[in-house]
C-alpha cells in the first residue's frame, strides 16, 4: 500500500506550540495535507499520553486511529526528547525521536525517563542522560522501538550540530550505533547534502515536519509502499528497500532556519566560504557566528557535492502550497485571500500533496488563478529563488520576478 508518513510533530503540551494541536485536529489536518500515518509526538508527556490512550484505539498492528470515527488517518506513537549531558569534555545537546509499537512500550520508556527528568515540564522534555542510554531504555521497553536523531544538523540541538554535537554517529552512540537505523535530515539540509558523508550510507534519511501548528503538518514527509503497520514502516527504514521506502518530501534546504551561517541580530548571513574569510567572526559585533548546516556538512563530508550513492532513496523538494499562493498574491500566509485559494484547491483535488505533486498543470489552470498554477509548476521544476535562512531565520522565497504575474495573467487571457 502506498502512503505518506510524517512522524515528528508536537502536541499542545510542547513549548511554542499551537493550542489546536489535539488528536481530532491532527486527524483532520493529516487528511487535508495527504498524510496517512501521523506521529503522535510527545508521548512522554503524562497529560498527552493520557489523552492519546483515551482517544485512540488499535487499528493495524502498532498503529492507532480515533475512536468512534470513520477516519482514515493512522497514528504512530512518537516523541522527541532533548538529551543534555557532558561527554568527551564537552556539553552535548542532542534531540532524539522515539518510536514505540504500543502504549505498553511507551509507558515503560516514560517510567524510566521520569527517574532522570521532569516529563511534565514540556512535551519535549530535557533529560540529563547520554543519548546511548536512551537507546538502551527504548530497546529494553521493546526490541521493536526505534531511536532516530532529530534534525541531525541544526547547530544547537542535534547529533552533528556545530555547537554541541559530534563528528560521527559512533562518537555519540558508541556500541549502540548499530541500533540507529535512520536519521532525520531536518528542514535546513537535503538528502543530497547528507549523501556527501559515506558514513551515512548505512542509515535511512527520513524527513518530517516537526510541526508546531496544524498548517505545518506534512511540509516534510516520507513516502512508502509497504504494509500499513508499525513493523512495515520500520522494516522499510531498516532495509532501505527502494521498493518499500520510495522517497522523501523535502523543503528546499535554503528555506530552513539554519542553512547558512550568520548572526540574526546583526543581520549577517554568510555562505561557508564567506565565513571562512571572516574566520567565523561576525564583522559587526565581533562575536562567533552561528555556523549553519551547509558549513557543517562541508566540514564533515568525504565526498564532493553532487555525489549520489547507489543506495540513495530519491527525494522531491517542494514549497508549501500556502506559501506559493501567498507569494503569487503578494499577501501573507494565512490571510483570508490566500486561504480562500488554498481551500478551493483542496476541495477540488482532495489533498495538498496531490496538488503539489500529482495534479496535471492543465487541471490546475482550470481550478485556480493562472499565476498559482504556474507557481506550482515552477516549484516542481525547482525554478525558484531563495534567500537562504540563517541563525533562526527562515529563508525567503521568490517564485516570480516583480511584475511577472501580470504578464502571466495577460498571457492567459489570450
Amino acid at each position: 500500500m502506498k502512503f505518506v508518513g510524517d512522524f515528528h510533530i508536537h502536541s499542545r503540551f510542547a513549548r511554542a506550540t499551537s493550542k489546536d494541536m489535539n488528536p481530532e485536529n491532527l486527524d483532520k489536518w493529516a487528511q487535508i495535507k495527504g498524510i496517512k500515518v501521523m506521529g503522535t509526538g510527545d508521548f512522554t508527556h503524562p497529560l498527552w499520553f493520557q489523552e492519546l490512550e483515551e482517544q485512540l484505539q488499535p487499528a493495524e498492528t502498532g498503529l492507532f486511529q480515533l475512536k468512534k470515527q470513520e477516519s482514515q488517518t493512522r497514528f504512530l506513537l512518537t516523541s522527541e526528547i532533548s538529551c543534555i549531558y557532558s561527554k568527551g569534555g564537552k556539553v552535548r545537546k542532542v534531540h532524539l525521536i522515539l518510536f514505540a509499537p504500543s502504549f505498553e512500550a511507551a509507558e515503560k520508556i516514560n517510567t524510566k525517563l521520569s527517574w532522570v527528568g521532569n516529563l511534565k515540564a514540556d512535551g519535549r522534555p530535557i533529560i540529563g542522560i547520554d543519548a546511548k542510554e536512551v537507546v538502551k531504555i527504548a530497546l529494553s521497553a521493546s526490541p521493536d522501538c526505534m531511536v532516530v536523531p532529530a534534525h541531525a544538523w541544526t547547530p544547537w540541538f542535534s547529533v552533528f550540530g556545530s555547537k554541541s554535537g559530534f563528528n560521527s554517529l559512533e562518537e555519540c552512540f558508541d556500541e549502540y550505533t548499530k541500533y540507529i537505523y535512520a536519521i532525520e535530515t531536518g528542514l535546513s539540509s537535503s538528502p543530497a547534502m547528507n549523501w556527501r558523508l559515506s558514513a551515512l550510507d548505512k542509515v535511512a534519511l527520513i524527513s518530517n515536519s516537526d510541526a508546531h501548528s496544524l498548517g505545518k503538518i506534512g511540509r516534510e514527509a516520507n513516502v512508502f509502499d509497504t504494509d500499513l503497520s508499525y513493523s512495515g514502516i520500520c522494516d522499510a527504514l531498516k532495509t532501505k528497500d527502494p521498493k518499500k521506502f520510495l522517497c522523501t518530501i523535502e523543503f528546499f534546504p535554503e528555506e530552513g532556519k539554519y542553512h547558512y551561517d550568520g548572526h540574526r541580530l546583526c543581520e549577517i548571513s554568510f555562505a561557508p566560504q564567506e565565513s571562512k574569510q571572516h574566520k567565523g567572526i561576525c564583522p559587526k559585533c565581533k562575536r562567533p557566528l552561528t555556523i549553519g548546516v551547509l558549513n557543517r556538512v562541508d566540514e564533515l563530508a568525504d565526498r564532493v557535492e553532487g555525489t549520489t550513492p547507489p543506495s540513495a532513496i530519491p527525494f522531491k523538494s517542494l514549497i508549501p502550497l500556502e506559501e506559493i499562493i501567498a507569494d503569487v498574491l503578494g499577501v501573507g500566509v494565512g490571510t483570508k485571500q490566500s486561504m480562500c485559494e488554498y481551500d478551493k484547491l483542496i476541495v477540488r483535488f482532495g489533498t495538498e500533496l496531490a496538488v503539489l505533486l500529482d495534479i496535471d498543470s492543465s487541471q490546475l489552470g482550470s481550478a485556480t488563478l493562472p499565476e498559482i498554477a504556474e507557481g506550482i509548476q515552477r516549484v516542481r521544476e525547482g525554478k525558484v529563488r531563495i534567500e537562504p535562512g540563517y541563525d533562526g531565520e527562515y529563508g525567503k522565497i521568490k517564485i516570480f520576478e516583480e511584475g511577472e504575474q501580470n504578464v502571466i495573467t495577460q498571457r492567459s487571457l489570450f
